[in-house]
């Protein structure tokens, strides 16, 4: 869903009426542009009174202050000049956004905080973490035109944000709205309802990605069964809904350059199948996609920004259903890589959908990596929290530019073991393995063992995610239940070391 919010960059501006939010340091005492939006001094009193001492992310909200030409001016705290880090930019465009939730009209944030030098791009992510802010996923209200319960308004809202960068600034924003973009429609697919976006519909989604640039094939259930794929072929015979694999490539390096692959985890609705769920919570399972949404997301960017880099997408989207022609515990299939797989529980599809996608994508592609994203595992949230995705690997520097990209994007990883002691526990007696370990123990990590089965000796990493991807609790940059978790960490990895 597009922000309310209209962000532009200016070197100055003149003020009347409206909001001003400006941005301080703690060990300074002060703000930016004091003399024209307090030239009566009106915060310093207030700041007195109020014991108010400009820490990180701390905000003082004055009304009509005397003397100053607004209606409103808030004071932004940023802690101590040393403590400001990269994200906190992020975080504080987040803050900002939030505090203008009830605002109308006109709004100037005074981003040049005395005693601090503020980058172009440090400019930019604030301008982003205003955008991620301010998503909010409302198609189904039948009332949009009015402040919802909470008063918060869907007007639009100009914002101009004044820095004595701004010309760079507006530069780099070109590509932070195309971030913005890209993690806002993966919260649009995870927030969908499963009722309006089954796997054909969540294809159509994807092919409106040719619109910028990107070449979009979608296989049907005729082209995966001729291709072998039984794995999610399986999953798929419960749904009257038809599967649907999407291969979207963005072509923005040179025609000889390696091809960098993404693959997503796309169950649009997951009952558990014959092994069903309890009914507490199903209805969190329509974001059993977001790692399809991660991916689709992640084209959009690089689309959208002309990465210089040949990237493929690759998603599986499959409906797990429990009718009389679903798969059952104890069903053997036979993956398109000529594997056969016992299945065990049938609550364990996610694996069976990237067995064959990922398969699929390294005959296909011989990318130079694969990285695949799934909300696979339950284990994995009781291992990590939802502070960290988990990170498995076959590759050391992958996983190493993997965890920095999660660092400096704040989609933080955690790398967590592989091994032949894991790997047996997925093997079967009646097939080449089975498709689950059979008990509570190692959970994310043989699910993980299993992946690897399908990759061959390509460069490849599986990221969980899913205590990450959805429910989380509200932060500065995300009020959303699907968060898109995942999109911003890719792209800042292929920003950093693979775009040409």
């Amino acid at each position: 869903m597009k922000s309310r919010i209209d962000i532009s960059f200016a070197r100055s501006a003149k003020l009347s009426g409206g909001t001003a939010i400006v941005l301080g340091l703690s060990s300074e005492a002060k703000f930016s542009g004091a003399d024209l939006v307090d030239p009566a001094g009106t915060f310093s009193r207030a700041a007195k009174i109020a014991r108010f001492k400009l820490a990180k992310f701390s905000r003082l909200d004055l009304l009509a202050p005397a003397g100053s030409p607004l209606d409103r001016l808030v004071v932004v705290g940023l802690g101590k000049g040393g403590d400001v880090i990269a994200h906190d930019w992020l975080k504080a465009g987040g803050v900002a956004a939030g505090l203008l939730e009830q605002a109308e009209g006109r709004v100037w944030i005074y981003l040049d905080a005395p005693g601090l030098v503020v980058t172009a791009r440090e400019a930019a992510d604030f301008a982003l973490g205003m955008l991620l802010r301010s998503y909010r996923f409302d198609k189904y209200k039948s009332v949009k035109d009015e402040p919802d319960d909470n008063g918060v308004s869907t007007a639009p809202l100009k914002v101009q944000i004044l820095t004595s960068v701004a010309t760079a600034a507006k530069r780099h924003f070109e590509s932070a709205e195309a971030v913005a973009d890209g993690v806002c429609l993966a919260r649009d697919l995870v927030n969908e309802p499963p009722n309006i976006l089954g796997p054909s519909e969540f294809a159509t989604r994807a092919k409106e990605l040719e619109a910028l640039g990107v070449a979009v094939e979608v296989l049907t259930e005729k082209e995966m069964r001729k291709l072998g794929m039984g794995a999610i072929l399986g999953v798929a015979q419960g749904s009257v809904r038809p599967p649907r694999l999407v291969v979207m490539q963005w072509k923005g390096g040179k025609p000889k350059d390696k091809t960098y692959a993404f693959v997503g985890k796309g169950v649009v609705f997951d009952s558990g199948g014959i092994s069903i769920k309890p009914a507490a919570g199903m209805e969190d399972m329509k974001g059993d996609m977001g790692g399809a949404a991660a991916v689709t997301g992640l084209m959009h960017v690089l689309a959208a920004r002309k990465a210089r880099i040949n990237a493929v997408g690759i998603i599986g989207l499959v409906e797990n259903m429990p009718d009389g022609n679903a798969q059952r515990p104890g069903d053997i299939v036979t993956s398109m890589s000529g594997q056969t797989i016992e299945i065990i529980n049938t609550d364990a599809e996610g694996r069976l959908v990237l067995c064959d996608a990922l398969w699929y994508c390294n005959e296909r592609f011989k990318p130079a990596f694969m990285i695949n994203l799934a909300t696979l595992t339950g284990a994995v949230g009781i291992a990590l929290g939802n502070h960290h995705a988990g990170l498995f690997t076959n590759d050391d520097t992958l996983a190493a530019n993997l965890l920095i990209s999660g660092i400096q994007s704040n989609e933080r990883l955690w790398r967590m073991p592989l091994g032949r002691d894991y790997d047996k526990m997925i093997d079967s007696r009646f097939a080449d393995m089975k498709n689950t370990g059979g008990s509570r123990q190692a959970g994310s990590i043989t699910a993980a063992q299993f992946l690897k089965r399908f990759v061959g000796n390509t460069p490849w990493a599986h990221l969980d995610i899913a205590s990450t991807a959805m429910g989380v609790a509200n932060d500065e940059i995300n009020h959303s239940w699907g968060t898109g978790y995942g999109v911003r960490l890719l792209d800042e990895l292929v920003r950093n070391y693979y775009e040409g």
